[in-house]
């Protein structure tokens, strides 16, 4: 494994995002007149995305789909919450950042309970006793303080993004504690892992972009009102702007 991918975190490599940009032909661009004021890069992005189908289709996906063939339901889940409980301590931060120091005690009893009742998180005991997961990073962080999203970008191998949140990707790497664990051996094994996990997980997700007459356009629009939903808790602004760009695109 090159030295370059030793030093990233699994949990905040996101390289299961990259996936969902794999699936079917980038499309043709649309003219700098017709274009989303969010994705004035692109024609850039659709060559990304492109670039990020072909690694996949030859690298992750077969590895994912042998993975869910050989590895039982209840071990793929454990592998899961490991990960998922693994990053809870940033979350936590991110949750007290944001001003939300309910939440921010939340993680911090789920991720003690998981990591020792559940067995260093392979069972996510904190949810049976009401502990809600949360999911917050320092782009949420950021957006929480005002900063504003910025262009649409496709990132190679990490896939969509807002440029906001590419920029601090780092910070929510250096959150990650396999950044910060000194056994190489074992933290490569860990990436790996990690990294089906997260590819794994998306394997259902495909058909929605298979299904989608659009799926540039659709993995773009999704993944903005994902990012805005998960900005807002759940509770996010009124914004038709979704809406008339699927429109206009099927027109």
């Amino acid at each position: 494994m090159p030295d370059s991918l030793k030093r990233v975190p699994a949990a905040a490599l996101l390289l299961a995002a990259l996936v969902l940009s794999g699936c079917v032909s980038p499309g043709t661009p649309a003219p700098p007149d017709e274009r989303s004021a969010a994705d004035p890069w692109e024609p850039l992005n659709r060559g990304i995305y492109s670039f990020n189908r072909t690694v996949d289709n030859a690298t992750l996906k077969p590895v994912a789909r042998g993975y869910r063939a050989v590895v039982p339901g209840l071990a793929r889940r454990g592998v899961s919450n490991f990960f998922d409980n693994l990053i809870t301590p940033r979350t936590a931060v991110n949750n007290f950042l944001q001003g939300k120091p309910g939440d921010g005690l939340t993680d911090v009893a789920r991720f003690l309970m998981n990591s020792t009742v559940g067995l260093g998180g392979l069972l996510d005991i904190g949810m049976e006793f009401g502990l809600e997961e949360h999911d917050e990073d320092f782009g949420q962080t950021l957006a929480v303080w005002g900063v504003g999203d910025g262009p649409y970008v496709m990132l190679p191998f990490l896939g969509p993004r807002t440029l906001r949140d590419a920029i601090v990707l780092p910070v929510d790497w250096l959150g990650d504690p396999l950044y910060h664990y000194d056994n190489t051996s074992a933290k490569d094994k860990l990436v790996v892992l990690d990294i089906i996990d997260m590819r794994y997980r998306l394997l259902s997700a495909e058909r929605f972009l298979e299904d989608s007459e659009t799926p540039y356009i659709t993995l773009r629009e999704s993944y903005l009102q994902n990012r805005n939903y998960n900005v807002h808790d759940g509770n996010p602004p009124m914004d038709d702007d979704f809406y008339d760009d699927l429109l206009d695109e099927s027109e």
